[in-house]
């Protein structure tokens, strides 16, 4: 059972800064391969950005799940969920429920592996 400290609004907001802190450093890490492929196959630059984001971004969002999931557990991640989408206007100004659901990150990035080969074919 999570204690009433590890649950606490002040641990939710040091998780949330942790994760606005490592979302910059993430992105780029997982975006440069993507980009590096596209730029060697002279990708038009809309679809290398547009594929660069979705390849990225759904592997950000596992990695900073995940962050979230050993921080809190697995049973607490969605009490901080829930308390992000009610922070609406604050930490949660982004979020949105779907992010987190292993289908939407699959079909980004499946989406953003069409966009490569389709580019690389023609």
């Amino acid at each position: 059972m999570a204690s009433r400290k590890e649950l606490s609004e002040q641990n939710f907001r040091r998780i949330s800064w942790i994760n606005i802190l490592l979302t910059p450093p993430l992105f780029i890490l997982f975006a440069w391969p993507y980009a590096i492929i596209g730029l060697w196959f002279d990708f038009p630059e809309f679809w290398l950005y547009v594929g660069t984001f979705l390849f990225a971004f759904p592997l950000t969002l596992t990695i900073l799940h995940g962050h979230v999931t050993i921080a809190l557990g697995a049973l607490q991640r969605s009490q901080y969920y829930e308390w992000l989408v009610r922070r609406r206007w604050g930490f949660g100004f982004w979020i949105r429920p779907f992010y987190f659901s292993t289908r939407f990150r699959l079909i980004l990035l499946i989406i953003s592996l069409v966009i490569l080969i389709t580019g690389v074919i023609v």
